[in-house]
């Protein structure tokens, strides 16, 4: 099969050709149609699970997937041969990913049903990015009314974060670049702050004199940076990062830091899927490109150029085709 991966930590992403994985006991082989880019995905392949979970070489980079399961493993199973599925990759060690062909996972791990209504397309974008603003909420423990600081709000895991922040009536105020504004307005944001136009701290400041209650930092990659974004908070309140960098953060004595950690679960899954089914949670896909497209896609991400979810189409299927079904 094509998959893309690295040959060593921080080295070049290739097309290469590997053999199929076969289903283990209790488990499903995935024949997949969408696979979707995080930023955790380059910082893999960079070394940031390096000492802390066992990789394998050549390394498959990529997690989140949607597409039909085409074999089962031996023993009971939940799942059948032509099912529509998506997921997100969460077992050891780390380096069986999506940006493949095939993808072969337990029964039990963060994989569920396309339920009708629901695009492969659009469920491949939705796992890791909606789960981590699912559980950043609860995280953060936020009532409705508190304002919310997201930098970094464009992306995948900021657009979904805005929109379930928002339905919780919460008072987002979305830090984006000048052409952002109006389709983060339109995901519920109260308030954009465009820092190309001026200042963060300043335009914080003007809208929300006392400091916001929360800040999720999707974004800053060292404690000094993650530190400034958090000076904005009210004491009392809570500043969130992604990035694993709040232990080293001097951030103000009153505020609370977390470092975030995903927790993936299938319930998860078929709560965000309905979520989109019913609309409550749109998934903003920038592009779609060809699997041989992923190095350079995992380029501009890196940079910060992407907007909202890429996809990687391997096997697009027709909506309504196949077997999907409910529980």
């Amino acid at each position: 099969m094509r998959a893309v991966a690295v040959s060593a930590f921080r080295a070049e992403p290739a097309l290469i050709q590997l053999p199929k994985p076969e289903p283990e006991p209790g488990g499903v082989r995935v024949k997949i149609e969408y696979a979707a880019l995080n930023p955790s995905d380059w910082q893999t392949a960079d070394g940031a699970l390096e000492g802390l979970a066992p990789h394998v070489f050549p390394l498959v980079i990529g997690v989140d997937y949607a597409g039909r399961v085409d074999m089962i493993g031996s023993g009971d199973n939940r799942f059948r041969v032509g099912d529509q599925v998506f997921g997100r990759v969460t077992e050891s060690p780390v380096g069986a990913g999506t940006y493949c062909e095939y993808v072969s996972v337990p029964q039990d791990s963060a994989i569920t049903l396309i339920p009708c209504g629901l695009s492969p397309r659009t469920a491949a974008a939705l796992p890791s990015a909606g789960m981590a603003a699912a559980q950043i909420l609860d995280t953060a423990v936020l009532r409705g009314h508190e304002s919310l600081l997201i930098i970094g709000a464009a992306g995948g895991v900021g657009s979904c974060l805005t929109q379930l922040a928002s339905a919780r009536d919460l008072r987002v105020l979305a830090v984006v670049r000048g052409d952002e504004q109006r389709r983060m307005k339109a995901l519920g944001a109260a308030v954009t702050i465009d820092t190309t136009a001026r200042p963060l701290e300043a335009a914080v400041r003007e809208v929300s004199a006392g400091g916001v209650d929360a800040l999720v930092d999707l974004v800053s990659g060292t404690p000094e940076a993650f530190a400034v974004h958090a000076a904005l908070v009210r004491d009392g309140g809570v500043a969130v990062t992604t990035r694993g960098v709040a232990g080293g953060a001097a951030v103000p004595p009153g505020v609370g830091a977390i470092d975030f950690r995903l927790e993936p679960t299938p319930v998860l899954l078929d709560v965000l899927a309905a979520g989109a089914v019913e609309g409550v949670l749109q998934v903003p896909i920038d592009v779609e490109l060809p699997l041989e497209k992923a190095p350079q896609a995992l380029d501009r991400n890196r940079t910060g150029g992407a907007r909202g979810k890429t996809l990687f189409v391997l096997r697009p299927t027709r909506q309504g085709k196949g077997r999907a079904r409910t529980r």
